[in-house]
């Protein structure tokens, strides 16, 4: 979340921003906090004059008392003890304006960085650089659930039967894929030093408002409310909050992790011919990349993840793209987010495989992650994740772009992975 620093010096500055971003009311909340934290820091100096006052006449009874000052004494305690009625108080209205600030703050979305360009949604998102090979396919291409189905691949109705739409069940060669693809990906982002981390894919409510997920996206997670846990959206979220409420050492920056876990969405209101097959899930399977860094080195660390997802999709050989994202299509917690798509020549349509965002301090200060500088200080730090890579799309492109008559061709780089390099 925003700091109360960052909103109170730099008001105009944090306006901007949420304008940018499209944030509703957002003049009327950024008040609201101000006069919350203002009703707080009077509240608090009124209290620390009052227990001030408290401790010298505490002080001053015993010597009033051996004076024999009786009287002075009996008003001093009388004193003391009106003031300790106020306090409780004063202490109930400064923690009730300190919750309602923080519930707020947790409405508020990120600041987009000034790079971030102008717009509303997608159609407004600036194109950065396309690259991969061009596929040629046979004039009776087929998308990616007819290929499935016709090479025994995945089977769409069997997840409806075992659990409902949006979970398949993948068989022989295409389980085989997923599998190569998730090693090849781990596998990868252990070349380019980051450390794999296997997270539980559960997680409880404090680990949800820690990376944002929470209260923003609640509708959209699965909620175990007997045990009050949500199934993640993602591995950025167990993975980050493994530094919450940590104060790191300088030295240790940038901390670079990875994971593969299953992700759950449940994907609410999402219909229509552009979810077919594995173009939108409920449950999938994700390799993620998570940094948390220093702010002078953050971006030099967000250049590098997005050169390691573009040297991913370079390896499977696919046709991409990277976009800059404008301000109303960025993620409530983004401050700087590129997309990755891959060209689905049966589908004839873009399919996003990654975003690759810096956080900047918002999940940092959600978080309370903190490093220890050079002068001892301790300072927040940035966070920044990426998909290195989902595979559902992935998994799409691939069938699709490699179709050939003689059955779907393996990249490469996938075959020492899969054990096969064609699926007949």
């Amino acid at each position: 979340m925003l700091t109360i620093k960052q909103i109170t010096e730099n008001t105009e500055a944090v306006l901007r921003g949420l304008e940018k971003k499209h944030f509703k009311n957002a003049k009327e909340t950024i008040e609201q906090v101000i006069a919350l934290n203002d009703k707080r820091r009077s509240t608090q100096n009124q209290l620390d004059k009052n227990l001030a006052e408290v401790n010298s006449l505490s002080r001053t009874i015993g010597q009033l008392m051996k004076e024999g000052k009786k009287e002075e004494a009996e008003s001093a305690r009388a004193r003391v003890a009106e003031l300790k009625e106020g306090n409780k108080e004063l202490d109930a209205t400064m923690t009730q304006a300190a919750t309602d600030m923080q519930n707020i703050l947790y409405t508020i979305p990120n600041v987009p960085y000034d790079e971030v360009p102008e717009g509303v949604g997608a159609e407004d998102n600036v194109v950065e650089k396309m690259g991969g090979m061009e596929t040629e396919l046979p004039k009776d291409a087929l998308p990616h659930w007819e290929l499935a189905k016709k090479y025994d691949l995945i089977d769409f109705d069997l997840g409806v039967k075992i659990t409902g739409a949006g979970f398949p069940v993948y068989k022989g060669k295409g389980a085989q894929l997923q599998r190569a693809l998730i090693n090849f990906f781990l596998d990868e982002a252990r070349k380019s030093g980051y450390t794999e981390i296997m997270p539980p894919t559960v997680v409880n409510a404090a680990s949800g408002y820690g990376t944002g997920q929470l209260p923003d996206k609640e509708g959209q997670m699965y909620h175990c409310e007997v045990d009050d846990l949500y199934l993640i959206p993602t591995a950025e979220v167990p993975v980050t909050n493994i530094y919450r409420d940590v104060i790191l050492e300088e030295k240790q920056l940038p901390i670079m992790n990875c994971a593969y876990t299953q992700c759950f969405r449940r994907e609410a209101g999402s219909y229509g011919k552009d979810v077919r097959g594995l173009n939108r899930l409920h449950e999938f399977s994700k390799v993620e990349l998570v940094r948390i860094d220093k702010p002078e080195h953050s971006k030099q660390s967000h250049q590098e993840m997005l050169d390691h997802v573009e040297g991913l999709l370079q390896k499977l050989e696919l046709p991409y793209r990277i976009l800059r994202l404008c301000g109303g299509d960025m993620s409530f917690t983004a401050a700087l987010c590129f997309d990755f798509e891959v060209y689905s020549e049966a589908q004839k349509r873009w399919l996003e495989v990654s975003s690759v965002s810096n956080f900047d301090t918002y999940q940092a200060n959600r978080l309370k992650c903190r490093y220890r500088n050079a002068d001892k200080k301790t300072e927040l730090c940035h966070t920044l994740n990426g998909s290195a890579l989902a595979l559902p799309r992935i998994v799409a492109a691939l069938l699709e772009n490699n179709q050939t008559p003689e059955g779907i061709r393996i990249p490469k780089a996938l075959v020492p992975y899969c054990g096969f390099d064609i699926i007949d």
